[in-house]
């Protein structure tokens, strides 16, 4: 009920939940501007990758306990090269994901497609960053243009419904 058939994002959401990325909070509301956490987006990435059983059951995060709703997400993404964790020891799956991190978990669940020759329309980027190429590949294949024309917020909370909008312009 909380997304209007007008929204940008409404046939993304439309889409995460037909094909079984996301439920949604709850059975009637997907809360679109809510905060996505960590937990949810490697979670998204492994449902949209089709649950794959992660080869291993060692966990190196201490904030990762056994049988959780993203326990073999986290495991998947880890194997996969999506993510290291936010620490050697430490996911963190309940902090809130930035922008910088969605689009290099997205560029990484990808295989890091190179980005040589791709331009920096942003002002706000930093080429030592990790989410650098990420960014710029996010940009020339179509999956985001930022949050201004010249500002891509990196650092910014990346909300529910803009995860499933790039998702959806992935895949």
């Amino acid at each position: 009920v909380d997304v209007y058939a007008k929204a940008f994002f409404a046939k993304h959401v439309a889409w995460a939940a037909e094909t079984g990325v996301t439920a949604g909070v709850d059975k009637t509301h997907f809360n679109p501007y809510g905060k996505c956490t960590r937990g949810q987006i490697v979670t998204f990435l492994w449902r949209a990758a089709g649950q794959p059983t992660p080869s291993t059951s060692k966990n190196p995060f201490t904030d990762v306990p056994a049988g959780q709703w993203y326990t073999d997400a986290v495991l998947w993404a880890v194997e996969s090269g999506i993510t290291n964790g936010r620490t050697a020891t430490t996911f963190a799956p309940d902090e809130t994901c930035t922008r910088g991190e969605v689009v290099t978990f997205l560029w990484r669940f990808a295989g890091k497609p190179d980005v040589s020759g791709a331009a920096d329309p942003f002002n706000d980027l930093e080429s030592e960053r990790f989410y650098y190429d990420a960014v710029l590949w996010a940009v020339d294949a179509k999956i985001t243009t930022g949050i201004s024309a010249d500002t891509f917020g990196p650092g910014e909370n990346c909300k529910r419904a803009q995860i499933v909008t790039f998702l959806f312009r992935y895949m």
